[in-house]
C-alpha cells in the first residue's frame, strides 16, 4: 500500500492508517530528513526481525537507531545522559543526526542480545514525528539502499514502492527523500566523537 502524506501537515486520518499498521505488527518505508527508512513498532519483535531481513543481517546484529519524537523519554532507552551531550542533542535536534548512547537494560531485551549502546533519531520531518507521536512509543529506522552502486539511497518513493511493494505493508509519500543519511555522533565517551560526516552539519562539535 502506498500513501501520500503532507510533509508539513500530515492528514491524522492517513496517519491512523499508519498507527494500524505499526500497532498490527507490519513494517513500514517512510520519509525523514535524510534518506527514506524502515520501519516498524520497537516492541513487536517480528516486525523487527522483518526489518533486519530486509537488511541482510541478523536482528542480533542489528544498528537501528530507534526514532523519538522529542527528548522527554530518552531515559525510557537510555542510560543517564552527561549534561553537555543533552544540550548538544538539544541543539541539534530535530535534525539529521544519529546520537550514539549507552543503552539501558531494556534496549537489549527488545532484540535479545547484549547491546549496550542505541541510536537515537528525531528527524526534523513532521511526518514520522507524528506517527511516533500516535503511537506513543519510538519506531526502528535503517535506511533504504539503492541496488545501483552509483546512487546509494532511494530517494523516489514511487520508485521505492515499486521495489519492495511485497516485502513491506506500506510506504508513506511525503516526497523526494534526500541522497545524503544522517551526521552520526558517539557520545558513549567523555567526549562526543563523529563516526560518519552526512547530513548534519559537525561545527557544533
Amino acid at each position: 500500500m502506498l500513501i501520500r502524506i503532507h510533509h508539513l501537515t500530515p492528514d491524522p486520518r492517513q496517519l491512523q492508517k499508519v498507527i494500524d499498521v505499526l500497532r498490527d505488527g507490519g513494517v513500514i518505508i517512510y520519509p525523514t530528513d535524510g534518506v527514506y527508512a524502515f520501519g516498524c513498532d520497537i516492541n513487536k519483535s517480528k516486525a523487527v526481525e522483518r526489518v533486519a531481513k530486509l537488511k541482510g543481517i541478523k536482528v542480533e546484529k542489528a544498528d537501528f537507531s530507534f526514532v523519538f519524537d522529542d527528548l522527554s523519554r530518552l531515559t525510557d532507552y537510555s542510560k543517564q545522559v552527561d549534561t553537555h551531550v543533552f544540550k548538544l542533542m538539544k541543539s541539534c535536534l530535530p535534525g539529521p543526526y544519529t546520537f550514539i548512547l549507552n543503552a539501558n537494560n531494556s534496549v537489549p531485551k527488545l532484540f535479545k542480545n547484549n547491546k549496550r549502546t542505541i541510536g537515537i533519531r528525531i528527524p526534523d520531518n513532521q511526518i514520522c514525528r507524528s506517527i511516533v507521536t500516535e503511537l506513543g512509543n519510538p519506531i526502528i529506522s535503517s535506511s533504504v539502499h539503492d541496488e545501483d552502486e552509483l546512487v546509494e539511497y532511494t530517494t523516489d518513493p514511487e520508485l521505492i514502492h515499486e521495489r519492495y511493494k511485497d516485502q513491506v505493508d506500506l510506504v508513506i509519500d511525503g516526497g523526494y527523500g534526500s541522497l545524503l543519511p544522517s551526521t552520526v555522533i558517539d557520545c558513549t565517551g567523555q567526549m562526543p566523537e563523529l563516526v560518519r560526516q552526512g547530513a548534519g552539519e559537525v561545527d557544533l562539535l
